[in-house]
């Protein structure tokens, strides 16, 4: 800072301020977006936004090497999209899922690492041996079960299935309720799973 009174021997000419301005400009734009609604990449899934859940609401594991991944297990969360990713951030709820998928348009959130342990199916032996999918939407409104929903959530799981060497039918891709233990419905009667397996081994 310059004391008052006191001036510089030199200000910068013109071409300098611009030329300073343009390398700014340059470097900002170089630099990842922060912008408000950018995609920060996921880990696991290269199609997938990050949005981390609470660390409160999974436990960090080093699967597969300390368990296996045999299962994939579907559920359907009861809630909009914006809301289910606000829970699993609520460091109360101790809840979450690997990921999310939106029924509008497809768009898969990753949640929790895949190597680590989510909370979902309400079994601990599931929850280290399966990945979650939760869908936006309720078991009695179809209508959030849209084409691009299930083409998304088929593309994420056969991924995960290739990943792991999980095979792609209904014995090791499971609804939440049946899940051994379970008391949830999801993802219910209206979810399409003749569609879903086909979508999935097309993938």
């Amino acid at each position: 800072m310059n004391r008052p009174g006191f001036l510089p021997k030199s200000l910068p000419s013109r071409r300098r301020i611009l030329q300073t301005a343009a390398l700014a400009t340059l470097s900002t734009a170089l630099l990842p977006s922060t912008r408000a609604g950018a995609r920060t990449p996921a880990f696991d899934y290269p199609l997938a936004e990050w949005v981390p859940a609470s660390p409160s609401n999974y436990t960090v594991s080093d699967r597969p090497r300390n368990h296996p991944i045999d299962f994939v297990i579907i559920h359907v969360a009861q809630a909009t999209y914006a809301n289910t990713l606000r829970i699993f951030q609520n460091r109360e709820k101790n809840v979450s899922a690997h990921y999310v998928v939106r029924s509008a348009d497809g768009n898969v959130a990753q949640i929790v690492r895949e190597r680590d342990t989510a909370w979902h199916a309400g079994n601990w032996d599931y929850n280290t041996r399966s990945i979650g999918i939760e869908h936006e939407g309720w078991v009695d409104k179809p209508a959030y079960f849209t084409d691009r929903m299930y083409e998304g959530s088929a593309r994420l799981t056969a991924a995960i299935c290739t990943k792991y060497g999980i095979p792609k039918d209904r014995s090791h891709i499971l609804a939440h309720y049946e899940v051994p233990g379970s008391d949830h419905t999801d993802p219910g009667p209206h979810w399409d799973w003749t569609r879903y397996i086909k979508l999935v081994n097309s993938a």
